[in-house]
């Protein structure tokens, strides 16, 4: 019985903080918001990009072979098909498979 009250307090407070914006600013948002809200998306994405590419291991064994197919494969999804869970979860199996089963 607690458990269930305290993922309905986090869930309310959590729904509270997401629709506190929208209350505050009932008419359009300034103009470094709305300037926020097209720039920071692809510049976490490229982060993360940076982020999961850094430790690659070029002149070793795979030769980095494993990341590179794998972000092949999540820039092909993505352009095919527009659906970002999709390309992150296609690019995700398929390194799994070549860490996992191929460049053991």
């Amino acid at each position: 019985m607690n458990s269930a009250i305290l993922i309905l307090t986090m869930s309310l407070v959590t729904i509270f903080l997401r629709f506190l914006p929208f209350l505050i600013l009932k008419k359009e948002p300034p103009a470094y918001i709305s300037y926020l809200g097209k720039v920071l998306p692809p510049a976490i994405i490229a982060m993360l990009v940076i982020f999961c590419l850094k430790d690659m291991t070029i002149l070793a064994y795979p030769y980095a072979l494993s990341e590179i197919i794998a972000a092949a494969c999540v820039i092909v999804a993505q352009v095919w098909k527009r659906n970002s869970i999709m390309s992150i979860l296609i690019g995700t199996i398929v390194y799994m498979i070549l860490i996992q089963i191929i460049f053991v």
